[in-house]
């Protein structure tokens, strides 16, 4: 927005009309409303209870013809928070420059009063027409026993939480055309779980992409750093165009894939350069949980830890790895999912395209490892847990804290307080599978010169053996049903991972094909292979 411009912080209605006829001719008295005149007798005692309907009706219309009529002192005297409603009242008409304000109430619900508001908004000669329904409540007053209305930010707008403002001036940035990797234009209609991610990359690379700002409406949000909701657009600015890396034929394949299950997310990544080729969500909270969920990974974990063994020289593809069926680590047992047959004579090979527990458990307290080996790999191998990924916008890059304990052991299969999220766990196949740390972006560096984040990736030996055990676990092992009918060069390896209170463990499921590694979750979807599985195949598959 331009400098000078004030955030109106506003935090009820606009203005009513009852029964068809306006409020502008309500008689106001008794602003203030401290009580009645005193009798003879005294003043009449307090009243107590919910507010009658009576009440309610009085109250709405001497709040709402105030309102209307510009009155903030008056209309913010008849809440229960006079001290914050009059100065948002006051705002309301010059910074959110709306005027002719009409109201028309529905029938009151008890006490709750739902209305339609219409009125315009003009700014330096530009206008719109704003329509919206929303609603108010009213209270008893706890010290006076008046009936008043329940001050909320939200009965003037329901976008509108605590502390947001509402501002109509000059954008505060230009819109954008965002395109894919070839030029092809991608929208919310077309790819709603684009939708976060289109409006966090206009607020970073407005100015960048170049364009004009429009003039708009807006919900300017409490915390700075949540992209100004737009409510209504008075003038179009110019889009600026911003090239990002993915691709829409994967991404399209990503929508559609998680839509089958709820509360799911997948990234999809380029394993030679980093790039994101599609990100996907389906959750009722719309969070970015593709980008920035933090949850523990369950048995997809074991490529790191594989990699740290192999590494650290503990074992190998064709070591021993032993799948008993439980293994004890300072005085915590774990053991293998239902039904999984023990092997003394495994090789981890063995236990990971079955995706064995024990065997992993009972190799992570062998020399030379420490309480930090895990975390060591993690960081200096793959690139996690260093907070420096800079994707482009806001991304969490894992955890794999150094811990003591039995969280050292549940850490090695994803448990613990290992924390990741399909966009981390696609980079770990992306480097399992090439040996070079690549960090995921969506948006080039060359654009703002963002710097990104470095790491030595794995030494060839150990990228060509996990390379050939995800492979062997695609084909014969615990994804082989999840990725069945996938032709070329593919691999993957499962995970689920077991969340106090939830009845079904989430699902988690990563694997590549050619020069795609994507990675997904599901929560409470169960298995790896029974949710996450078919979502990762469906985009490897369009991907291909």
């Amino acid at each position: 927005m331009r400098k000078g411009v004030k955030a109106a912080i506003v935090g009820s209605v606009f203005a009513v009309l009852v029964g068809g006829a306006g409020y502008g001719g309500y008689n106001i008295v008794n602003a203030l409303d401290g009580g009645g005149a005193s009798g003879a007798d005294g003043p009449a005692p307090m009243e107590t209870g919910p507010p009658s309907g009576a009440e309610v009706k009085e109250t709405t219309a001497k709040f709402l013809a105030a309102w209307e009529q510009g009155r903030a002192a008056q209309a913010a005297a008849y809440t229960n928070n006079a001290g914050e409603a009059e100065p948002l009242l006051a705002a309301f008409r010059t910074d959110a420059r709306i005027e002719d304000v009409r109201i028309t109430p529905g029938a009151a619900r008890g006490t709750t009063v739902p209305f339609t508001v219409r009125a315009t908004v003009a700014y330096e000669g530009s206008s719109e027409d704003l329509e919206y329904s929303g609603s108010l409540t009213v209270v008893r007053g706890l010290t006076t026993g008046r009936a008043l209305v329940d001050w909320q930010p939200s009965v003037v707008h329901p976008e509108l939480g605590e502390g947001d403002t509402l501002v109509t001036a000059e954008s505060a940035n230009p819109p954008i055309e965002a395109v894919d990797r070839d030029g092809t234009v991608l929208t919310k209609e077309e790819y709603p779980s684009l939708g976060p991610v289109l409006d966090a990359l206009r607020a970073k690379y407005g100015g960048e992409a170049g364009g004009t700002p429009g003039v708009e409406l807006v919900v300017r949000h409490a915390d700075g750093a949540t992209a100004d909701t737009p409510l209504l657009t008075l003038a179009e600015g110019t889009p600026g165009r911003l090239e990002t890396t993915i691709s829409a034929g994967v991404q399209a394949a990503a929508e559609q894939a998680v839509k089958r299950y709820a509360q799911s997310s997948v990234v999809a990544v380029k394993p030679s350069t980093g790039e994101v080729l599609a990100v996907a969500n389906h959750r009722a909270d719309g969070f970015n949980a593709a980008f920035e969920g933090r949850a523990a990974p369950g048995s997809t974990m074991k490529i790191i830890t594989a990699a740290m063994l192999i590494d650290n020289g503990v074992t190998s593809m064709n070591g021993p790895a032993p799948c008993p069926d439980s293994a004890v680590w300072q005085g915590q047992t774990f053991k293998n999912l239902t039904g999984m047959a023990p092997d003394e004579n495994a090789t981890l090979a063995d236990s990971f395209l079955r995706s064995c527990n024990t065997a992993f458990i009972k190799l992570v307290d062998e020399e030379p490892l420490t309480d930090a080996s895990l975390t060591a790999e993690a960081q200096e191998r793959f690139g996690l847990g260093r907070d420096d990924w800079k994707t482009g916008i806001v991304s969490f890059d894992g955890s794999v804290p150094a811990v003591a304990g039995p969280d050292r052991a549940a850490g090695a299969i994803g448990q613990g307080q290992v924390q990741m999220n399909p966009l981390n766990m696609a980079s770990v196949t992306a480097t399992a599978i090439t040996g070079a740390f690549r960090q995921p972006y969506l948006v080039s560096p060359d654009l703002d010169d963002r710097q990104l984040a470095t790491a030595k990736g794995l030494p060839a030996g150990t990228a060509a053996q996990l390379k050939q055990m995800m492979r062997l676990t695609a084909t014969r092992g615990t994804a082989a049903e999840a990725m069945a009918g996938l032709g070329g060069d593919i691999g993957a390896k499962t995970g689920s991972a077991e969340v106090d209170g939830n009845a079904r463990s989430n699902s988690w499921f990563t694997g590549f094909r050619g020069d795609v590694a994507a990675a997904a979750m599901t929560e409470e979807g169960g298995h790896g292979g029974d949710a996450a599985g078919p979502i990762v195949a469906a985009v490897l598959r369009a991907g291909g």
